[in-house]
């Protein structure tokens, strides 16, 4: 199981937000390349690089950091989402170095894009499904939809997703613990693996995630925990190694 640092970026800068909202954000570094260094010093195997704007804007607004973390760690897999609408936006985020590209409102919306996308650049789609008491959430997660999450997972099953990050927005950016049963529920919907995202605090989650990792549980993305201390990167990453 990977521990996956998450770097979000606001205008520029490395920033984490409570459940979502632009307006409730805190500002970690307005460095996010070093910031990026210290997560592989501590041994990460993956970067989760979020554009903020990007997702409200539908576009890419924080690109040219992207490129630079990429450029600067050539060796590191790396995963971007935040307004990946088109075929344009994937190969240009491939170019640069990125390994990894999250389709999210687009999926709920045009479903037969994921497809489409999988087959044009395959193994490189990740479907990003972020959930609010079970529904599908889009637009920067200002929109809830009457899409069931673990339905929208079985609607991709077979179209080649690498996986899947799936996030309880309740939970995020709240420490309150990762919603747990949620995600096992989503890996056990079908056969893409599942990166658990929202809500992870301590090793307690680290710890529950990895006994249920057999369900298909692929990583842990983690933001605020690894900025405020309450979790190490190089402890959680050498425990789910054991």
């Amino acid at each position: 199981m990977l521990i996956i640092p998450a770097i979000d970026l606001k205008d520029g800068e490395c920033v984490r937000l409570r459940q979502g909202r632009m307006e409730d954000s805190t500002v970690f570094s307005d460095d996010p390349v070093t910031v990026a260094g210290r997560w592989v010093d501590a041994g990460a195997r993956r970067l989760h690089l979020v554009d903020l704007n990007g997702a409200f804007a539908g576009e890419p607004v924080n690109g040219e950091v992207v490129k630079a973390i990429a450029q600067r760690y050539p060796d590191l897999p790396i995963q971007i989402g935040g307004g990946i609408r088109s075929a344009e936006t994937i190969e240009a985020y491939l170019q640069a170095g990125v390994d990894y590209v999250i389709i999210g409102t687009k999926a709920v919306e045009e479903p037969d894009f994921v497809t489409q996308m999988c087959q044009q650049f395959a193994g490189h789609i990740i479907v990003g499904i972020d959930a609010k008491a079970g529904l599908v959430a889009t637009d920067g997660w200002a929109e809830v939809s009457d899409v069931k999450a673990t339905d929208l997972a079985k609607r991709f099953a077979s179209d080649g997703v690498s996986s899947i990050v799936y996030t309880d927005i309740d939970r995020d950016g709240m420490m309150q613990g990762v919603n747990v049963e949620a995600t096992v529920n989503m890996a056990k919907a079908s056969p893409i693996p599942v990166i658990a995202s929202g809500g992870i605090t301590n090793m307690d989650d680290i710890r529950a995630l990895k006994a249920a990792s057999d369900a298909g549980i692929l990583g842990a993305i983690t933001g605020r925990a690894i900025y405020e201390g309450t979790l190490d990167v190089r402890e959680a990453q050498l425990f789910c190694d054991e």
